[in-house]
């Protein structure tokens, strides 16, 4: 089983050698208890190390069960004393910071034995010893034979092959050591047992076999093995096949052993909670680091979440816009001052003129171009990565949204606004122009309009926006009203809404310039919001300002009547909310007073889009709806030369009265048989015998009478009213004789108003004269729009890094496209804010890179702290190492220590900077009124708790190396 042939063993102090054994040979049985007695330094603890493989022989050879140990590597000879060693020391060697089970299991976690398996195998081997009650014990809760016991517990549990007992009594009294050698002795009958001792009366009851050391040498042996010669190993008849080399080396896989981390964990956190203190005072001094860096991370992620928001609030302002007519002011200003520099080549002798105006106007042409926004709208909607780049993209159209409010006085326009314009204080003209520059006005703050789309993001509006009563719309003809921030509307916007009087500023500018004593409304008004809540209004579409009148259209926003029928019929919106800024938003995406959705204009586009009239001008083209004429284009203006535009005077007034005395002629024939004349004409189509009926039908008896009334009435009479089915603008009298009619009469009478319309039309469309307008414009002036084809394209990123992506996409797209299809877009922000995330960044890294400093400093203390506890748990090591743990057990065993102390640092590192977040932010809000709140991100504190544990991963990586090269014989023998 165990051959020992001519062992020796030396030792080198300084520059001599010490033999400590000199060829020792012996021969173990498999079931015996051998003592070994000598003096003092013969050689015996020696012996016993080199057979527990705890010590290399110089020369000679260990056999174990007929194999060889000349070649044995680290790894075999720990699974050696793992599987087949038990050792019993004198002085126990325990691990004082682990129960008595969990000295016992240690041996079996280190074989890979299962946890319930190694907990049952454990507690029977202490009850084999006597100490099945004492299992939560620590060691050194017990006396010195419980404390042995306890060791021979363990060195049982792994039921190894042998037992190695090195002086098992010798701190024990005489009563408790014949208990363990009788203990002893019956564990002999099954297992070889050795043990080195000092008292031969033990050694003469107890064994069945003595050998005697001195000097290194076996002097005597009371019952060696056939005279202690050992029969030669008979060499296998063959060499080893592969399936065999493949089976040994799976075994020896399978004896390996190795060490849990969690195992080794627990060995560290026990040990470290004995030195709660020390433990406590490392992992602080390790968290000071993590506490400067955490501190900056916070107040630096705090000044970055609010720029965040200022970048989300200012870009809900301030998009990226794209409109389908643009010029680049940039370009025109370094165009123009080229020009200016090109065009001083002269002498200074004379004063010349600048052409300056016709510079401007050419640039002007050259620098404007036309968008394609229908293609680039398709492009948008099909890229999928705008919708996280971008809080909204905005399609905005040229369709009006013609907004009225109805009063016992009347009808009053509510947007567009004309306001300043009633006051004297802007011209139509100038009112145009501010209305043509769209967005920009707005977010300049200089708009007229107090109604804006609201952006199609609820997510931004709850940000920006308390709903301080109401809710926010839902529906297309839904609204909210905006006040600030101290729950205050502008007067403009409450006169601009009718809720102050408008009539009472009409001309104040004009009067106040002339020097006239006006007066303005300066009281404070109220309101609840129950009253703000009842606010209705009226749209209405742009072609409703229109009624067809002899085969033209025209403009009825003059006539009062009209318009407060149209203003009635119109779509009715309500007010739904009351929004009031945040107190932390920094800019809000509302521009006006009233936020509408954009399921408003989508509402109103259809309306236009179905319109009669824009029907009749997209069948018509050619002809102008609003005269009757006919559009001027390249081929009819070839055609056409001033003589036939233009008619001689004489010829017109002929023309003219011909035309008169046709038409009164043609409309008093029509009248009469209307009217039921019986001098007139029978018509075209109708037979005698029908229009004898119809003419008893109307009161034949006094048919010139009638005649003479519907002349009359049909002279001043409205006809497109007629044709409408609408009365309310005739007379009595015209009332009464259109009561009078029949129904064949009726529809005869709209037939008639039918022909003459047409005829008009014709006459107007082939009277050689041209509409001064275009297709184009009365589309426009309709507010035709096409929902593919936007007026301009909003785009209002996340923040400024999502706003450098989009430009990148814009840019991809005018890559992809011909030169008459890329996009010119206007970014009103530009690098505004973009530098200060690069500045704070910046600041954030250098005092990052100083703190780090100390960070690193105290990674290097605790790994000083870490050599100590080696220095500390030397012969802990030895015990580890005895029962078969390898040097990267020991390694790892230290290295988990240190990432303990690490995560121990990391953790009350980001407690205490949690903690001093909040005096922080108490001091920021008490000298600031930024909105500034520190706060350390989780991915932040989660990464510096992983640095920590790194950091000092890597400073203990030194001490748990020298841990592991340490001798386990000399670690055994510390104290």
């Amino acid at each position: 089983m165990l051959s020992l042939k001519d062992i020796k063993k030396d030792y080198v102090v300084g520059d001599s050698t010490v033999s400590a054994l000199k060829g020792v040979s012996i021969d173990f049985r498999e079931n015996e208890f051998v003592s070994i007695l000598g003096p003092s330094g013969c050689g015996k603890t020696t012996l016993l190390n080199i057979i527990g493989g705890l010590d290399r022989y110089t020369s000679g050879d260990l056999n174990i069960n007929g194999k060889s140990t000349k070649d044995f590597k680290d790894c075999d000879w720990d699974s050696y004393r793992n599987h087949s060693i038990g050792f019993v020391f004198q002085s126990y060697n325990l691990i004082p910071h682990q129960t008595v089970l969990s000295n016992v299991e240690l041996a079996l976690t280190l074989s890979g034995v299962s946890k319930s398996e190694r907990r049952e195998r454990a507690v029977k081997a202490l009850e084999q010893v006597g100490l099945g009650d004492q299992l939560h014990k620590k060691p050194n809760q017990m006396s010195g034979g419980q404390m042995q016991r306890v060791a021979i517990a363990r060195a049982l549990v792994n039921e190894p092959d042998i037992l190695l007992a090195d002086e098992p009594t010798g701190a024990l009294d005489t009563e408790t050591s014949v208990q363990i050698m009788e203990l002893l002795k019956s564990i002999s009958k099954d297992k070889l047992i050795i043990m080195v001792t000092h008292n031969p009366e033990l050694a003469m009851k107890y064994s069945s076999r003595i050998i005697k050391l001195l000097d290194g040498k076996v002097i005597d042996d009371s019952d060696p093995l056939d005279k202690n010669v050992v029969e030669p190993i008979k060499k296998p008849e063959k060499e080893p096949t592969k399936a065999d080399k493949k089976a040994a080396k799976k075994e020896r896989k399978k004896l390996k052993t190795s060490m849990n981390f969690l195992t080794a964990l627990s060995l560290s956190r026990n040990n470290l909670m004995t030195k709660k203190a020390r433990t406590l005072l490392t992992s602080f001094a390790g968290s000071i680091g993590i506490i400067g860096i955490a501190l900056i991370l916070s107040i630096s992620n705090g000044v970055q979440l609010y720029i965040d928001q200022v970048q989300s609030d200012t870009l809900s302002s301030y998009p990226l816009q794209i409109t389908k007519t643009t010029a680049s002011i940039g370009e025109i200003m370094n165009t123009m001052a080229k020009n200016h520099e090109d065009s001083a080549n002269h002498d200074k002798d004379k004063v010349y003129s600048q052409n300056a105006m016709g510079e401007m106007i050419n640039t002007l042409m050259e620098e404007t171009k036309v968008n394609n926004l229908e293609k680039f709208k398709k492009y948008l909607d099909d890229n999928s990565d705008l919708k996280d780049l971008t809080s909204d993209v905005q399609y905005t159209y040229a369709t009006t949204l013609n907004v009225f409010t109805e009063s016992d006085s009347g009808v009053m326009q509510v947007n567009p606004s004309t306001l300043l314009e009633d006051m004297g204080y802007m011209s139509s003209t100038q009112m145009e122009a501010m209305s043509m520059s769209g967005s920009m006005g707005g977010m300049m703050g200089m708009g007229t309009d107090v109604w804006s789309e609201m952006i199609d993001n609820e997510e931004l509006i709850d940000k920006q926006y308390d709903v301080i009563a109401g809710r926010l719309p839902e529906k297309y003809n839904e609204v909210v009203l905006v006040v600030d921030k101290n729950n205050e509307i502008n007067d403009y916007v409450l006169y601009s809404l009718g809720l102050l009087d408008p009539s009472s500023l009409n001309g104040i500018v004009r009067r106040a310039m002339a020097g006239e004593d006006i007066s303005v409304d300066s009281e404070q008004h109220v309101y609840t919001y129950d009253e703000l809540l009842d606010l209705k209004f009226k749209v209405v579409p742009t072609p409703d300002f229109y009624k067809k009148k002899d085969g033209v259209w025209e403009d009825m926003t003059g006539d009062e009547s009209y318009m407060k029928k149209a203003v009635a019929n119109g779509t009715e919106i309500s007010v739904v909310g009351i929004l009031r800024p945040d107190e932390d938003a920094s800019s809000a995406s509302i521009s006006g007073a009233i936020g509408y959705r954009h399921d408003l204009m989508t509402y109103l586009i259809d309306e236009v889009d179905n319109s009669e009239i824009v029907k009749e001008q997209i069948a018509n083209p050619d002809i102008d709806v609003f005269t009757g004429l006919k559009f001027k284009t390249d081929e009819n203006a070839a055609d056409t030369d001033s003589s036939s535009e233009t008619v001689s005077d004489s010829t017109a007034d002929t023309e003219s009265k011909a035309d008169e005395t046709a038409d009164s002629s043609d409309t008093d024939k029509k009248a009469g048989l209307v009217a039921g004349d019986s001098s007139m004409e029978i018509p075209e189509g109708m037979t005698e015998e029908q229009y004898k009926a119809l003419m008893e039908q109307s009161g034949a008896s006094d048919t010139g009478e009638l005649a003479d009334m519907g002349m009359n009435a049909m002279g001043s009479m409205d006809m497109s009213a007629i044709q409408g089915g609408d009365m309310s603008s005739l007379t009595e009298t015209q009332k009464k004789y259109i009561a009078s009619l029949s129904d064949e009469q009726m529809e005869l009478m709209k037939q008639m108003l039918k022909e003459q319309s047409d005829t008009n039309a014709d006459q107007l469309a082939n009277s050689g004269k041209y509409s001064t307008s275009n297709y184009d414009n009365n589309m426009k002036t309709l507010g035709y729009s096409v929902v593919e084809d936007p007026d301009s394209i909003n785009i209002y990123p996340v923040d400024f890094a999502s706003k450098e992506k989009i430009i990148d996409i814009i840019d991809d797209y005018n890559d992809s496209v011909g030169e008459e299809d890329k996009i010119e877009y206007t970014d009103y922000v530009g690098l505004m804010m973009s530098s200060i995330t690069s500045i704070i960044n910046a600041i954030s890294y250098v005092l990052i890179a100083f703190v780090a400093i100390s960070l690193v400093v105290s990674s290097i203390m605790i790994g000083i702290i870490t050599y100590i506890s080696v220095l500390e748990r030397t012969k802990e090591i030895g015990i580890l190492r005895s029962i078969g743990a390898s040097k990267r057990d020991i390694s790892r065993v230290f290295n988990a220590e240190t990432v303990i102390v690490g995560f121990v640092a990391g953790a009350l590192g980001i407690i205490i900077s949690y903690l001093l977040t909040i005096p922080i932010n108490m001091i920021i809000a008490h000298l600031t009124d930024v909105p500034i709140r520190a706060s350390i991100p989780v991915s932040a504190a989660v990464i510096l708790i992983a640095i920590s544990v790194c950091l000092t991963l890597i400073a203990g990586l030194f001490p748990s190396r020298v841990a592991a090269k340490k001798d386990p014989v000399i670690a055994l023998r510390t104290e």
